[in-house]
């Protein structure tokens, strides 16, 4: 592959890691890591190995040289000068370039360090050639003042720097030699740790195939290391359940819908047929009260089915309003005859937030169903709720509509609120409805934020629904603020 720079480079190396796989393109990048710091580290190491090492030598350099210094200012040097070890070379000159001493093999007419090098007012470090001074490898020369202001001079003393070299390179050397190896040691030792690390993903990975090439619900294995692949594999789980819920229910929904609905279909037909084979002797009028019937029933449940899409669709619109709660329910009574609904008014005026229309559609379905089973009283009333009695904080209203009915029994009270669903009185009516009419209401008093529950009347004969409305937010939480002119 031909790469135009760096910028090519980069596009190479990107281009290939999709192919390497997750364990690899981690092995990559994690290799290319430990290599650059590797380096760094190694070029870092022997940059510190190699001042304190040159750091030393000028030390010691110094610590003689202060030594024959002090002996110059004694006037008591000694000739040749006394030095330790064979890779150090000591003069004293004075002010003209002469040699006034020198150790045992340092030159005595030649000074290691040119004059106009020289400041001999403070001390120096310096290199050298190694053949000025007669050294092996690079030489390094520190002077320091000595004598008197009236016989200045200066000690110059050279150290051979061959073996901090020789211990760089040693040093040097290991490393090139030891990083190699110690990376293939690390590669080796994490793709085996990044392949014990992804073998919980693999597992997983192969029990969704197996999940989505078989039918019905399944799970996942949940690795037991209480880690993130551990709490990955939880969420999943309950994603896979919560998505086979929904399977379910969609599955008994188009079930009932399809039986609801062909319910009427099948009427009509038969209707159809009848007056078609019958011919002159059909009762039309008969055959069209009838048609309307069904036709009306069908649109009904067509109605709530559209209603119902669009409130699993549609977001929560809580904090629409303000509404008033007593007004409300005299609107809806006003459609019944009286008896048997009557309305018991609230002391003052409660105010309620919501959508009016979807309040209104909430109070004449729970009207509706205590007017269908009503033996001859159905009573709304409304009143401030205990502040115990909401489903959060803050302040609610109650709203009761209640009937003389049979009632619910406490096992199915919850079970009605499901979509479809009628007790067996309920499907023994010709008009029990569908079973939408309490979903609907359910639905519809959540987006409002409230709640509803059924409960017994209060003389234990009957059914009374509890809807629980949160209040507007205003003065004691009675009404809106307004204000005057």
């Amino acid at each position: 592959m031909i790469t135009d720079g760096p910028v090519g480079a980069r596009r190479a190396w990107v281009g290939w890691m999709p192919v390497l796989g997750l364990r690899g393109r981690l092995m990559a990048l994690g290799v290319f890591g430990l290599t650059i710091g590797l380096a760094l580290g190694g070029v870092v190491l022997l940059g510190a190995l190699g001042f304190v090492l040159q750091r030393t030598v000028d030390t010691e350099a110094f610590r003689t040289a202060d030594a024959v210094a002090l002996l110059a200012a004694e006037d008591a040097l000694p000739d040749p000068l006394p030095v330790a070890g064979g890779q150090v070379r000591v003069q004293v000159v004075d002010a003209q370039g002469r040699i006034r001493a020198a150790s045992i093999d340092a030159d005595r007419l030649v000074p290691m360090v040119r004059p106009e090098r020289l400041d001999r007012d403070r001390r120096q470090r310096l290199e050298v050639p190694a053949e000025r001074v007669g050294l092996a490898g690079p030489v390094r020369v520190v002077t320091v003042p000595a004598g008197t202001a009236a016989d200045p001079l200066t000690v110059l003393v050279a150290r051979s720097m061959a073996d901090v070299r020789h211990s760089a390179h040693v040093v040097r050397t290991i490393l090139l030699v030891a990083f190699p190896l110690l990376v293939a040691v690390l590669a080796a030792v994490a793709w085996r740790v990044v392949g014990a690390t992804l073998r919980p993903v693999e597992a997983l990975r192969r029990g969704a195939e197996e999940i989505t090439g078989r039918a019905g619900a399944g799970r996942l294995p949940v690795p037991a290391s209480a880690d993130e692949i551990h709490r990955l594999a939880l969420t999943l789980n309950g994603m896979l359940d919560r998505l086979e819920s929904a399977r379910a229910r969609q599955r008994a929904f188009v079930s009932d819908a399809a039986h609801e609905l062909r319910s009427p279909l099948t009427n009509i037909r038969t209707e159809l047929e009848v007056a078609q084979r019958l011919a002159d002797r059909t009762d039309w009028p008969a055959v069209t009260t009838n048609l309307l019937a069904d036709t009306e029933r069908l649109s009904r449940l067509v109605d709530d089915l559209l209603l119902l899409a669009r409130l699993d669709e549609a977001p929560p619109t809580r904090g629409v309003g303000p509404v008033e709660v007593g007004a409300l329910l005299a609107e809806v009574a006003a459609r019944y005859p009286s008896p048997p609904v009557r309305v018991t008014p609230p002391p003052a005026p409660l105010w309620t937030t919501g959508n009016a229309d979807e309040l209104r559609r909430v109070l004449a379905n729970l009207v509706d169903n205590a007017v269908r089973h009503a033996y001859g009283s159905v009573v709304l009333a409304a009143a401030e709720a205990a502040s115990t009695e909401g489903p959060g904080s803050g302040a609610y209203h109650l709203v009761t509509v209640t009937d003389d009915g049979p009632g619910i029994p406490v096992a199915d009270r919850e079970r009605v609120f499901d979509r479809f669903t009628r007790l067996d009185d309920g499907r023994a009516r010709d008009d029990g409805g569908a079973g939408l009419g309490l979903a609907i209401v359910r639905e519809l008093v959540r987006r409002a934020g409230g709640s509803i529950s059924l409960t017994d009347a209060p003389d234990q004969r009957g059914l009374r629904a509890c809807l629980l409305l949160p209040a507007f937010p205003g003065e004691d939480g009675r009404g809106p603020q307004i204000d005057g002119p």
